[in-house]
Formats: structure tokens, C-alpha cells, sequence
């Protein structure tokens, strides 16, 4: 069969599908789906090919949509997707996990919850909502969401989060209890002498180096880290880097040294590109290093920014990277950074970026 290499959008006007091949030259672009929902991340299961979509708003409310035929046909579910009465009401899905046959999603205001029946229903992983310090969790500038779910790839038990304002939180017994993970990470807005707290960090994105699960690297509004020992410890990498401010960051599919990160100009100066000239930074050493790719990127007049969750790589060799920006475009790599290709335009505010390589 022909293998086909997809990027999956999730947008401010529903989702929508790059499809490509193996060689990832030519695109065909579908969508939007989801009924042009908010759609703030669009996963695919590797397994399984199923491709899941989270999101709404207060006026539609949360679900998770699903297509099992690569975005041809797709339903959608908010069956348990609440909080206890009492709660604030849960108002949107902010991020999809997809591990060994169950469905993570994290939610707004931050929570998680978890589906063993394809995403039909879900179950409140209380545990999070319960830690002591959630009554002073402060939200972020897009509100309190859980936005980086990064599941142990073969410890059923440990998870990771990433939180706006709240922080890095792990659980190690799948997730009836939880900790801070936050040491070494600045908090730079709050005053002189507490800004390193236990907890209360804004971290942008959190994702995990292939290999051991051990190594993780974060962009943190206030810096860019590293951690060898699953978030006990965090170490500054952002030297070298045009700015300490950002929001995503894609690990390489196979080298736990190679990260790929697209810098913003900072929190207070417009949130757009440095100097409106748009680069990939790439280290190649794990953050002792970086170098910036510009090759096909537009290199005046570029105001937009990149989110959370609007970058990504795929599996192949070389390892394609794609982004997709504020203003709608989406770009794409098939040689790991080194040049780049606008593979969609136009489109609506780009909020998550990832990949599928099926046979299907």
C-alpha cells in the first residue's frame, strides 16, 4: 500500500488534514471538519490510525471528535466531561494523549480525564483536581488549561502535565496522586526572592526526548530547560537563543539531542517572530548549542507567532517538521529544518500541529 504522511490542524475554525506521501513533496489540503468547532488539538493513535479532535468553547462545550477512516466521516462525544456539581464547568478540551488503547484529555479549567472506550465516555482523574495546592493554581493569559500531556511511553502508571500558570505536574500510580515538578524554572513576573516557588511556574510546552523517558525539555514563558530525571531537575539551555520567550517545541522522532523550537520576540513585545524574520532553532546537543533555520521562510515583514501546541515532527527518516502560525499559514520541512515549504495558507489561527505515517 501507499504510505501517506498527514498533518493533522486543529483551528479556530474546526480541523483540517495536509496529506502527503513518503516523500512529502506535493499536498492536498481537506477541511475544515468538526463542524468548524474551536478544535485545539488534533492527535492521531499510531496503532490504531484514529484520529482525535478536543476542543469547543463555553457557547459549544467540550467533546472530543473521532474519525476512523482518515478524516473522512467523523462523531463526537462529552460524555463525562464534567466536573462533580459545584465545579466550574468544564469549557473546553485543550489536549489529546493517545497511549496503549486509552484516551487522555486535558481540559479547561485544567483537569484530566481519561477514555477506555475510544473516547465515547470519560472518567474525571480526580487525583489532579485534588492536590493541595489547586486552590492557588492562577491562570495563564488563555485561562487555567492543562495544555501538555506527555504519558510515559511504556509506564502505564507515570504522567506528566503542563499547566498555565500552575506548572509541571507528574503522578507515578496513574494519577491518584501528584507532585510539583518545577525546580530550576524561573517565575521571573513574580518578586525578587520567589521566583523559583515550588509551584506556579507558566510553562508554555513540555515534551519528552525519545529514548529512556527520562529527558524533558520545556518552554517556559520566563526560559527554555532541560531535565534528565523526568522533571526533578530542571537546567537552563536557552543560551544562544534570540529570546528566552516562546511557546512550542517538537522533539526529533529518534535523536533525544535534536529539539526543534520556534523563539518568539518576548511576553511584552508583540509575540511575533524576532526582528519579523522568521527561524527554526535547532540543536543538535541537547541545548549546549543552537542554530537558526531560515531557508524558505519569510525573512521581512513576518508579524505572526506560533502556539503551544503548532509544531510538530513526523517519524520518517529524515524527519519531516511542520509548524503552522497565527496568521493561518503552515509550513513544512522534509529535511529536518533545513529548508522549508508553505503547505497551506490562509487558513484560520493554527493552534496545534501533529503528525500520522500510515499505510492505510
Amino acid at each position: 500500500m501507499t504510505q501517506k504522511t498527514l498533518v493533522l490542524l486543529g483551528t479556530k475554525k474546526g480541523a483540517f488534514i495536509a496529506e502527503s506521501d513518503g516523500q512529502r513533496k506535493g499536498w492536498e489540503l481537506k477541511g475544515p471538519f468538526c463542524e468548524t468547532w474551536p478544535m485545539n488539538h488534533v492527535v492521531a493513535d499510531s496503532r490504531t490510525g484514529t484520529i482525535y479532535a478536543g476542543g469547543g468553547n463555553e457557547w459549544f462545550g467540550p467533546a472530543v471528535w473521532k474519525s476512523t477512516d482518515l478524516g473522512k466521516t467523523w462523531t463526537h462525544s462529552s460524555e463525562g466531561l464534567a466536573y462533580e456539581t459545584g465545579k466550574e464547568p468544564v469549557k473546553a478540551v485543550w489536549s489529546l494523549a493517545a497511549r496503549n488503547g486509552s484516551l487522555y484529555a486535558g481540559v479547561q479549567p485544567a483537569g484530566l480525564f481519561r477514555s477506555d472506550d475510544g473516547g465515547r465516555s470519560w472518567t474525571h482523574m480526580e487525583g489532579l483536581q485534588n492536590h493541595p495546592t489547586r486552590e492557588r493554581w492562577e491562570p495563564g493569559g488563555a485561562g487555567l488549561i492543562l495544555h501538555s500531556l506527555v504519558p510515559h511511553p511504556e509506564d502505564e502508571g507515570r504522567i506528566w502535565v503542563g499547566i498555565s500558570a500552575a506548572g509541571v505536574f507528574y503522578t507515578g500510580d496513574g494519577g491518584e496522586t501528584w507532585e510539583p515538578r518545577n525546580r530550576g524554572t524561573r517565575a521571573d513576573f513574580l518578586p525578587e526572592g520567589e521566583n523559583y516557588p515550588e509551584f506556579g511556574q507558566c510553562v508554555h510546552c513540555l515534551v519528552m526526548a525519545p529514548g529512556t523517558g527520562e529527558r524533558l525539555y520545556q518552554q517556559n514563558h520566563c526560559g527554555m530547560y532541560v531535565s534528565e530525571d523526568g522533571g526533578k531537575e530542571w537546567r537552563s539551555i536557552e543560551a544562544g537563543l534570540p529570546s528566552t520567550f516562546g511557546f512550542p517545541a517538537a522533539a526529533h522522532p529518534s535523536d533525544p539531542d535534536t529539539l526543534f523550537l520556534l523563539p518568539l520576540n518576548g511576553d511584552s513585545a508583540g509575540r511575533y517572530v524576532p526582528d519579523a524574520s522568521a527561524a527554526v532553532w535547532r540543536t543538535r546537543d541537547a541545548g549546549r548549542s543552537w542554530q537558526a533555520l531560515r531557508e524558505g521562510l519569510p525573512q521581512k515583514n513576518a508579524y505572526f507567532g506560533v502556539l503551544r501546541q503548532a509544531m510538530a515532527t513526523d517519524r520518517l527518516e529524515p524527519a519531516g517538521v511542520y509548524f503552522g502560525t497565527s496568521s493561518g499559514s503552515v509550513f513544512a520541512s522534509a529535511d529536518e529544518g533545513e529548508s522549508w515549504t508553505a503547505i497551506a495558507e490562509h487558513l484560520p489561527t493554527v493552534l496545534s500541529v501533529e503528525t500520522l505515517v500510515t499505510d492505510r
